[in-house]
């Protein structure tokens, strides 16, 4: 894991406000019934939530709030770019996958990748949910969370849409491709 500092300087706490903000009222569909203010006052309360939605527009996930959980109250950001996040793609699985692999080892696996960014890697079921806001990965795949029992067979599971369906895919874990990477989520 690697360890940074996890508050933003001034300058760039404000221009990563200002970008969720305009992705927040471009896209309403996204969140209908919620407002900005309450959202912000949310980021704004929690600088480490705060670096790690900046980790998810750094690596170009452009996150953006998909729900309110209001047991919780907290608000629900997943990455909503078009495709699989560009800066978090070419990995493998996870660290077991990546260690197996002799050669052409990938810099890094979506696992601890999602892990150092603070954010949770989507389940099957936050995918198909994710689809039904919007249609993503049309052209890109993405690693999803996998059952354990698949995982200790070697294999992990990634997600597309294609052909107006959200298709469901295995590989082996230790595998990485230029169009796959991951989505994530963060709870606010």
């Amino acid at each position: 894991m690697i360890t940074r500092n996890k508050e933003l300087p001034p300058a760039q706490r404000e221009e990563l406000l200002r970008i969720l903000k305009v992705r927040f009222e471009k896209n309403m569909h996204r969140h209908k019934g919620l407002d900005w203010a309450e959202v912000q006052a949310k980021i704004e309360s929690n600088t480490i939530k705060m670096w790690s939605l900046n980790e998810m527009e750094r690596t170009g996930g452009e996150p953006d709030v998909v729900g309110h959980d209001k047991k919780t109250d907290e608000y629900i950001f997943y990455d909503c770019s078009a495709e699989s996040p560009k800066g978090r793609r070419s990995v493998c699985y996870d660290r077991e996958a990546m260690d197996s692999r002799k050669k052409h080892k990938p810099e890094n696996n979506a696992v601890d990748m999602a892990a150092d960014m603070g954010i949770e890697l989507l389940t099957e079921e936050q995918y198909r949910d994710l689809q039904k806001v919007e249609k993503f990965d049309m052209k890109t795949s993405s690693w999803v969370q996998t059952p354990a029992d698949i995982r200790k067979l070697g294999g992990a599971i990634f997600c597309d849409f294609r052909y107006d369906t959200v298709f469901v895919y295995h590989n082996g874990a230790e595998s990485y491709y230029a169009a796959r990477g991951f989505r994530g989520l963060l709870r606010v």
